[in-house]
């Protein structure tokens, strides 16, 4: 299914409202003057304050699980705003899906 391409800049939380970023892995590929973002790029989650019992368990990273079939960025598969992801605590305990907020809205991939 296409959707809109996920760029750096782009909005996205993890399941307990926490803000996630994404480091550039390829220069040399932008959308709307953002760097698209990768597979192989990290996505790196801040200010998860999910708990479990009397333990802390915040989202720190997402593990992108389908990017875009056809698009690719530097021999990567982009991400699309519909990519499936999980939130991963720490442990490596996955926390649920990200969910994609706001993306540019010019370029689609499939």
């Amino acid at each position: 299914m296409p959707g809109f391409l996920y760029h750096v800049g782009a909005s996205a939380i993890c399941p307990h409202g926490g803000q996630i970023s994404t480091a550039p892995g390829n220069p040399r590929v932008k959308v709307s003057s953002q760097l698209a973002a990768t597979m192989a790029d990290q996505s790196l989650v801040a200010a998860c304050a999910f708990t479990a019992g009397p333990k802390p368990q915040p989202c720190v990273r997402v593990q992108w699980l389908v990017p875009a079939i056809r698009v690719r960025a530097g021999g990567q598969p982009v991400l699309l705003q519909d990519s499936v992801g999980l939130c991963l605590s720490a442990e490596q305990i996955p926390q649920g899906p990200p969910t994609v907020i706001a993306t540019q809205p010019r370029v689609k991939g499939m």
